[in-house]
């Protein structure tokens, strides 16, 4: 048997099987439009694309739960109920 992680249980991805695979990550971006996926973008620019969305991403969760926390620390706790609550998520 053969030692090598990539051939254990595993089978290789096709290059057509990348292709697709870059082209629905594409689509899943902001800012990036069909006639985009029909010229070849590297797909170096398509992963850094994707990280550097994912970051925002991250930023704008943490920002959110920050403003939700000081939302929640100005009321007093006992007096949340369901509908207050869904209000501040919806803000």
């Amino acid at each position: 048997m053969s030692s090598n992680p990539r051939t254990r249980g595993s089978r290789r991805i096709s290059e057509e099987e990348i292709n697709n695979l870059l082209n629905k990550l594409q689509a899943l971006l902001p800012n990036s439009s069909s006639s985009c996926s029909t010229s070849r973008v590297p797909p170096s620019k398509i992963l850094k694309e994707t990280c550097s969305y994912i970051k925002r991403l991250h930023t704008e969760v943490d920002d959110l739960s920050e403003k939700l926390s000081q939302l929640l620390a100005s009321m007093d706790i006992n007096t949340i109920d369901e509908n207050i609550l869904r209000s501040l998520l919806q803000q």
